[in-house]
């Protein structure tokens, strides 16, 4: 007997009295999973557990064996995890893809996180306004930013429950003492779901690709007492420099080099003085607002200290 197909028995067993599940359709689940989306074994069965935990309308501890593990969305800070949501849809957006078939910004009381659905999951649309619990989103990391995905195995439930939706946003003041390596005219993986920063023309996770072009900063703020990472994205990027996408890529051709971006974005940024919010994950705050500040004195020592190394 294979690893999946006793698997597959030991599910279909915890559910003998519940459900009709036969191993054939465990297996299927499992094989799905593990051989389609490349999912973890472990990570595969705790997901299939959850979805017949869900279907049954029955509570983890009924079974003895748990699904995956309802967390706040804040809390949050690994890629690839799957995770229980119990969430207000604060704010829906234009899918930019026909294979998005929804798109925007899920909240608990610890604040809020972007989630994508997509079209080929065929999952029942969300609608603004209302409370649901989420079984097995998958989570997904891009620059500092985490954000969940709804996929063909999560389960969706409506509560009647009104959830105070919190803010987790941070302030840093400071002067921009660095951009760091990274920084400018990068290419990402073009792979549907996939965001990932190219190396040398590579994906971590899918090889050499073809990569679409990005711009992002990874800047150093120092308040005076302590430094902070952040991170600006493409629009924030466009917005702080003055220099857009296309302007960014008709500099690198020119040139014949791409780090050309980044040192002019170095040149016009460092030395002055920001005020950024945005929220903190991890080591990053990523910027969602920020404005240029007129500096105080006591920063000159700082910025002479910081072009010194």
């Amino acid at each position: 007997m294979t690893d999946l197909r006793t698997h597959a028995a030991e599910i279909a067993a915890q559910f003998s009295d519940h459900l009709d599940v036969s191993e054939d359709e465990v297996e299927t689940k499992l094989n799905t999973l593990v051989s389609e989306y490349k999912v973890p074994v472990d990570e595969a069965k705790r997901s299939v557990t959850n979805s017949y935990l869900a279907e049954a309308g029955i509570e983890r501890d009924e079974i003895g064996r748990g699904g995956t593990e309802e967390v706040l969305v804040n809390d949050i800070d690994a890629d690839e995890q799957w995770v229980d949501l119990r969430v207000k849809l604060v704010d829906l957006w234009e899918p930019r893809s026909d294979s998005i078939s929804q798109v925007g910004l899920l909240g608990d009381e610890s604040g809020t996180i972007k989630f994508v659905s997509f079209s080929t999951s065929e999952l029942e649309e969300l609608d603004e306004g209302e409370s649901y619990r989420l079984s097995n989103v998958v989570t997904d990391e891009y620059e500092g930013r985490y954000s969940v995905k709804l996929n063909r195995t999560t389960t969706i439930t409506e509560i009647d429950e009104e959830i105070e939706v919190g803010d987790n946003s941070d302030t840093v003041e400071g002067a921009l003492v660095d951009v760091q390596s990274g920084s400018g005219l990068i290419k990402r993986c073009p792979e549907e779901g996939c965001t990932r920063v190219l190396q040398n023309g590579r994906c971590a996770e899918h090889g050499e690709v073809d990569g679409e072009f990005d711009l992002r900063i990874k800047a150093v703020i120092d308040d005076g007492n302590a430094v902070h990472d952040v991170i600006f994205n493409r629009e924030a990027t466009e917005e702080l420099t003055g220099i857009d996408l296309e302007a960014a890529k008709t500099m690198a051709k020119d040139a014949l080099d791409t780090t050309v971006v980044a040192d002019e974005i170095r040149a016009d940024i460092v030395g002055r003085y920001y005020s950024v919010t945005g929220p903190t994950l991890g080591r990053y705050v990523l910027a969602d607002a920020f404005a240029e500040l007129d500096g105080p004195a006591e920063y000159e020592n700082v910025l002479i200290k910081a072009r010194s190394i």
